[in-house]
């Protein structure tokens, strides 16, 4: 990152403080100590001049317009399409990441040729015929000041909004975004602080925190779990995430388990098996979910 940034280019962001060792994000449980000149964990919140910017502000890395259901979303807004918008960075760092190229790149202050303002993609979404725009690709937490804005002016439009998340979120900041929000798919990577420790170098409790405070709130939410064969396949693991959706959320929450491919720096494991994923949907079921669903089958 080029510390020496326009900082008149750049949209400041949310949520952080000055300390003496440098800005405190507190958006995300990293809590990210940032010195000046430098990035924090995701590597699109930069320290610039003691205070705090989002560098992914306005500059989207990818735009598709896609079926809901590709997001996963199967039960909101059925057969519609969505205008989905991607930037750079992620503040987990799962070794399995089915999309590092996006999770883990990040945005250049060289090349800021192209803004591209709220205001202008739900434009070109209405244009598109979409019926929502979804925050997507990469974790949206990390450019949560520009989902804000993208949201606000959505609602303005009777635009839907869609969040693809991994659900790693203070609660301050989840409660002044959720509520823009109409639909969201919260990726569980595995149901256990071991899994979460080992394999994405977080925490389990915050992303089930995020599901119950979303869901509270009266939003449609479903749940994707991509099933990585050894490592949160296992019987006792996948029933204790049933249970807890039970009794925390609801027997009618869609849920999504998806097959893994071996990509990025965990290549251990092999392709989950159709068997495997048709065996989870059973044990779902015979709980009492009512909508379970299968992706990555091929």
């Amino acid at each position: 990152m080029n510390s020496k940034a326009k900082t008149t280019d750049l949209k400041k962001a949310k949520w952080w403080r000055q300390t003496e060792k440098g800005i405190l994000c507190s958006l995300c449980p990293r809590k990210c100590l940032i010195p000046e000149g430098k990035t924090g964990f995701c590597s699109v919140r930069a320290n610039l001049a003691n205070e705090l910017f989002s560098l992914a502000y306005g500059h989207p890395a990818a735009i598709h317009i896609d079926p809901i259901e590709k997001k996963p979303l199967n039960e909101f807004l059925p057969r519609t399409t969505t205008f989905s918008i991607g930037c750079y960075g992620c503040n987990l760092d799962c070794a399995f990441c089915q999309n590092y190229h996006l999770s883990r790149g990040s945005c250049s202050t060289e090349d800021f040729s192209q803004f591209i303002s709220p205001e202008k993609l739900v434009e070109d979404a209405l244009t598109a015929g979409c019926q929502s725009v979804a925050f997507t690709y990469n974790e949206p937490v990390v450019w949560a000041e520009y989902m804000l804005d993208i949201a606000a002016a959505a609602k303005d439009r009777k635009l839907a909004t869609v969040m693809v998340s991994n659900g790693y979120i203070e609660p301050g900041p989840a409660k002044e975004i959720f509520p823009l929000i109409d639909a969201a798919n919260i990726d569980m990577k595995g149901f256990s602080e071991k899994f979460y420790s080992k394999l994405t170098h977080s925490s389990l409790q915050p992303v089930l925190n995020a599901m119950k405070l979303f869901y509270e709130m009266g939003k449609h939410l479903e749940i994707t779990n991509l099933v990585i064969p050894g490592e949160n396949d296992g019987d006792e693991m996948i029933e204790a995430f049933l249970s807890w959706t039970k009794n925390e959320l609801s027997l009618k929450i869609p849920l999504h388990f998806s097959a893994y491919h071996p990509d990025y720096k965990y290549l251990k494991s092999p392709p989950t098996s159709s068997d495997c994923l048709r065996a989870i949907k059973k044990t779902a079921q015979k709980m009492g979910f009512t909508s379970v669903y299968l992706g990555n089958i091929f």
